[in-house]
């Protein structure tokens, strides 16, 4: 026989278990095409030096000074958006795109 606590273990198992299998289809399904960056990055994430290219393209450091390390990416109109990429706090990452322009700094 199952004592209340061994009743609610399990059951806590497997209301996990069920949220894991359920996340998982959804995930699947939403990353056939290009997966949604987040939101827009933090007023810590100095994005300045990210500029317009004359001729296309967007080119610059990103800087980041949140106190921790930061997944960010660049998201361009018009062009593919750049990949995410780690920046250990009070780092720069340069970016660099062909064509396109800047649209917003996101965390990913």
């Amino acid at each position: 026989m199952l004592t209340t606590k061994s009743k609610a273990i399990i059951s806590s198992a497997v209301l996990v278990l069920a949220g894991a299998l359920g996340a998982t289809a959804p995930a699947q399904a939403a990353s056939a095409p290009v997966a949604a960056a987040g939101g827009t990055a933090p007023a810590c994430i100095d994005r300045s030096d990210v500029t317009n290219n004359p001729d296309g393209g967007i080119s610059g450091y990103v800087y980041n000074d949140c106190g921790t390390t930061m997944r960010v990416r660049i998201i361009v109109h018009s062009w593919r958006d750049t990949s995410c990429q780690s920046i250990p706090n009070k780092h720069s990452k340069y970016f660099h795109t062909v064509g396109g322009r800047y649209d917003r700094t996101a965390v990913c």
